[in-house]
């Protein structure tokens, strides 16, 4: 018997099973379903924080008082962000970076690369024009003349801060694209020129900024700009720590930039030959890799999940086709006795199996890409097609057909004709 009669065999007796096919080709579809889903997810996480931390470049680092922590999962689940800590006077632990450091740091470092100055100023402020206003979820960041452009923010309107602008501390603003459009409607360019209010104080509108969309997960276009010294001036605390960041001219030069870095601003702080530093250093790709590390976790689990329920199918898949070979032990038999050969049975039962599996497992792989994309929507990010995970996903259904396929198929192929015509 040809390959093909037997693969049409095959697709006979599927057809003619539809109920039995079917149930199992949805078991399979769910266990796929759930890895290929998971892992679609988590891709569309990794490109957005790759957008995201891309957006600062590799060549860049940040200045800061205290251990940047990023945490997925509960309590003592933290990942540093930052260089090695040593010992540091308790005195000194967290010390914050005052505006003085900051902005001296800014003018001594000789370094080739750009040096910018900022302050977060609060992350749930609203922001109001005459009887409109946003909700209360509003940042506002104060940021010199390099701010924007080490933030990769661009204009579509207006200009940045000159420096006028960060001399005086004039209450200029730059608007988000968020911002604009909730106080502006559909023409945000209105805003220039005009006055907004922030808690009491007003600003004049100078600047909008180009919507960031999906290549930012922080509401990166629900913010207003404004100078660095307005912020200090308007939201002045004596716990108010100024976090710099640098963006090295070579890539190449990053570590030594870091290390020129360090020893500027341990003398800025006037701190002794013997003592640990006390700020933290970290570049702006570390904290996407760790997050990437921290995602492998996940990545694996979600694997894990769905090999179990792979495995729990193809149990499933390989019972079946023992109750399908009990069912059909007259068809055998006559099959038999009209000269088909052992390894012929065993052909049409692996086909089976193997063409089961394979359905389950495209419809698994649609469905989980679709379901794994609904996270795309949520952070807008863009549609992702997983194709390493398309391709191992159906690789997979088709070796647990093949596995599961095997020992029925064996056992229908040495069922003695002459017994198996008299099954009833």
């Amino acid at each position: 018997m040809r390959l093909r009669d037997t693969f049409s065999l095959a697709m006979r007796s599927i057809s003619a099973n539809r109920l039995r096919a079917g149930l199992t080709i949805f078991i399979i579809a769910f266990g796929i379903m759930a890895l290929v889903g998971i892992l679609t997810a988590i891709d569309s996480i990794k490109s957005s924080i790759f957008n995201s931390f891309a957006s600062m470049g590799a060549n860049g680092f940040s200045i800061r008082n205290r251990e940047q922590r990023i945490r997925i999962g509960g309590p003592g689940n933290a990942t540093r962000g930052t260089t090695k800590k040593g010992k540091v006077r308790t005195s000194n632990q967290n010390k914050v970076i005052t505006f003085q450091e900051a902005m001296a740091f800014k003018e001594k470092f000789a370094f080739p690369a750009t040096v910018s100055v900022s302050f977060r100023a609060g992350g749930n402020m609203t922001v109001y024009k005459d009887e409109k206003k946003t909700n209360p979820t509003v940042q506002v960041v104060g940021g010199d003349e390099n701010y924007l452009g080490l933030s990769n923010y661009e204009l579509t309107a207006g200009r940045n801060f000159n420096k006028a602008d960060i001399e005086s501390g004039r209450n200029v603003a730059v608007l988000g694209s968020e911002v604009a459009k909730k106080l502006y409607g559909d023409h945000p360019e209105r805003a220039i020129n005009d006055n907004i209010r922030i808690g009491n104080v007003r600003y004049k509108v100078i600047g909008l900024l180009k919507e960031k969309g999906s290549s930012n997960m922080m509401s990166a276009d629900n913010v207003v700009v404004t100078t660095v010294t307005s912020t200090r001036r308007v939201f002045n605390r004596p716990w108010a720590s100024y976090q710099v960041n640098v963006n090295v001219n070579d890539v190449k030069q990053v570590d030594a930039a870091m290390g020129e870095a360090t020893g500027v601003f341990r003398i800025i702080r006037k701190m002794d030959i013997n003592e640990e530093n006390n700020f933290y250093m970290s570049r702006s790709d570390s904290i996407a890799e760790l997050l990437f590390r921290q995602l492998g976790t996940v990545t694996a689990g979600a694997a894990l999940i769905g090999f179990i329920t792979l495995f729990g199918s193809a149990i499933g898949l390989m019972n079946i086709m023992l109750v399908s070979v009990a069912e059909r032990t007259r068809e055998i038999g006559v099959n038999k006795a009209l000269g088909a050969t052992r390894p012929s049975i065993r052909q049409q039962f692996v086909w089976e199996a193997i063409i089961i599996s394979v359905m389950g497992g495209a419809l698994g792989v649609i469905l989980g890409m679709l379901v794994g994309n609904v996270m795309s929507l949520l952070i807008g990010s863009s549609f992702v097609v997983p194709w390493l995970w398309i391709c191992l996903g159906i690789g997979l259904c088709a070796m647990v057909g093949l596995i599961s396929g095997i020992y029925p198929a064996i056992k229908a192929s040495k069922l003695d004709p002459i017994v198996a015509l008299r099954y009833e």
